[in-house]
């Protein structure tokens, strides 16, 4: 309808902005178009104002309605026990403190059981209840560590809920496993359409559990759209052949190893050198095994210092002679050649580095293991490792080792590099650093692991021992929690400084088992504090040993909650 004309004390076409005007002057400045100054006309511009909003509403077209998200996928998975839904909600509800240095007092951290719990409802395949995820979904986005087992947990509907809300974006590009639903994998053509239609994070769930169970499968899917995708998704992808990587999987890698991109070249390199049979290792143990012999010179027989005195590492000769032990002589590479970077040697020395021992390091890293058996007179990994090596290449020699038994698993040179325990520098022979001691430790089985740390333990003390309880199996074995428990009793008792072991108590609190509960109820007293204690560590230790007894049982609680005890 079109309004040819007005009534004087209606407003006109540009009343609105003319009210808005009148508003912001005030009625004593500016009087609003159609009313009379004077002292109603604040009423009256409340009025007009009044009028024009529905006028101005009353012309507004109804848009289109938007269309009905589709439902959301069912989830075929058993529901949570009652009480463990009570649980989750209790620890989704609690939010940490703020991160000051005062003391933690008593209470257990209810954040810190939340991966705990997640773990076990995931291994027992339980449902969450629908009215859950939008918390649990916002815990995972604050916390990346919590990702994957939330997103797992959460289920399809995760996938569901991050297409509807930006802030839970994170879900759809979330490791492998985040709450993808996946085809039967016997289904081709389904298989198929996921794989060239899906999310990135569905796609990758699908060529993991196609590697865990037919890595050809996998393979030749990837090989189907390698070319078309982007360099940051190649390296993902490539980077799932870890589970299940054998022989077959060679002539893909080989060419990737040609890759525009370094950080897909330098991944597909470092996956054939996990491959001893590999023509790459063929190729980095020549190499290798020019750098390092054995120096004869340096070995030659010596007259024993003493009477019937023999040098450690020695065989006596006869006459009196001795020999001394071999000796390892490195000669590390001149130069960093096209087919050595084609073959993932990085050419680039870190600052800091020389030249020369960067890429000496990486041809050991990657040559076979079972090379240096060959080379050096069929000697054992042990007497390998307890060679002296000139020239004081030895820090690098071995460190690439340990990388090299890493990256092959190999626990024979593990236990070599490790060393023993209790042995009086602590790190063995070969590992020369905490880090490198706890990525061997990972190539051993849990209770070979969990028995190391523990002599490590009963040796040296807690002071050093943070990096290696983390790679240790949960909950600990009863051997290792024993050396844990033992070692803090002991720093209580002599009134060692608490806060310095707030590290490792809030590990046993996650990794201690449960049923270590009731031998710690003789540690919750206040002790008698030594002259030479730390003011007040008594009180803080007795409040520490109550948190961790504490948590303890309401972790024995969760589980039983959830059928798990």
């Amino acid at each position: 309808m079109t309004r040819t004309s007005a009534p004087v004390d209606a407003p006109g076409a540009d009343a609105w902005e003319g009210l808005v005007t009148a508003a912001l002057l005030g009625t004593d400045r500016r009087t609003p178009p159609g009313t009379a100054p004077g002292p109603d006309a604040p009423l009256a511009l409340l009025d007009a104002a009044a009028v024009e909003t529905v006028r101005r509403r009353a012309g507004l077209r109804p848009a289109r309605a938007a269309e009905r998200p589709q439902a959301a996928p069912e989830d075929s998975r058993p529901a949570l026990p009652p009480a463990a839904a009570r649980r989750l909600a209790l620890l989704l509800a609690d939010r940490p403190g703020p991160s000051g240095g005062g003391r933690r007092g008593a209470a257990p951290d209810l954040t810190e059981l939340l991966p705990q719990w997640l773990a076990v409802a995931n291994a027992r395949g339980f449902a969450p209840p629908p009215q859950v995820l939008p918390a649990l979904l916002d815990a995972a986005r604050g916390r990346t560590d919590l990702r994957p087992a939330a997103l797992e947990f959460a289920g399809p509907r995760a996938l569901w809920l991050a297409r509807l809300n930006p802030d839970w974006r994170f879900a759809l590009r979330a490791a492998p496993g985040g709450g993808a639903a996946l085809p039967h994998l016997q289904d081709d053509d389904s298989v198929r359409q996921l794989w060239q239609e899906g999310l990135f994070a569905e796609r990758v769930a699908l060529l993991s559990a196609l590697c865990s169970r037919t890595p050809a499968a996998a393979r030749d899917l990837l090989a189907t759209t390698w070319g078309t995708e982007r360099a940051e998704d190649r390296l993902m992808f490539l980077d799932s052949l870890r589970e299940g990587l054998g022989p077959d999987d060679e002539p893909f890698l080989e060419q990737a190893l040609a890759d525009r991109s370094r950080n897909v070249r330098a991944t597909a390199a470092e996956l054939l050198s996990a491959l001893p049979g590999s023509a790459l290792a063929a190729r980095m143990a020549v190499r290798a095994e020019a750098c390092v012999a054995i120096d004869h010179m340096r070995s030659a027989p010596q007259r024993a210092s003493g009477a019937g005195g023999d040098i450690p590492g020695g065989t006596t000769q006869p006459g009196g002679n001795t020999q001394t032990p071999a000796t390892i002589a490195v000669e590390a590479p001149h130069e960093c050649d096209p087919g050595m970077e084609r073959d993932g040697v990085v050419a680039k020395a870190p600052a800091g580095r020389g030249e020369r021992s960067w890429w000496f390091g990486q041809l050991v890293e990657a040559a076979p293991l079972g090379t240096w058996s060959r080379r050096l007179g069929g000697r054992t990994p042990r007497e390998i490792v307890a060679l002296p090596v000139a020239d004081g290449w030895q820090g690098e020699l071995h460190a690439a080792w340990c990388r090299a038994a890493v990256r092959q698993r190999d626990a024979a040179w593990s236990r070599a590099l490790l060393g023993d325990p209790s042995a009086p520098e602590a790190g063995g022979p070969g590992a020369v650093s905490l880090a490198e001691r706890a990525k061997l430790l990972g190539t051993l089985g849990a209770a070979e692991r969990a028995e190391w740390v523990a002599g490590f333990i009963a040796a040296h003390g807690l002071s050093e021992a943070f990096q290696l309880l983390g790679v240790c199996a949960v909950p600990w074995a009863a051997p290792l929690g024993r050396a844990v428990v033992d070692a803090l009793n002991i720093a209580r008792d002599a009134g060692s400084y608490p806060w310095s072991f707030s590290g490792v108590m809030g590990l046993a609190e996650r990794c201690l088992d449960p049923s270590e509960a009731a031998r710690l109820d003789a540690l919750l007293a206040v002790p008698d504090e030594p002259e030479n204690a730390s003011p007040g560590a008594g009180g803080y230790w007795a409040e520490a040993f109550q948190r961790l007894v504490t948590t303890l049982r309401l972790r024995a609680a969760m589980a039983e909650e959830l059928g798990a005890a």
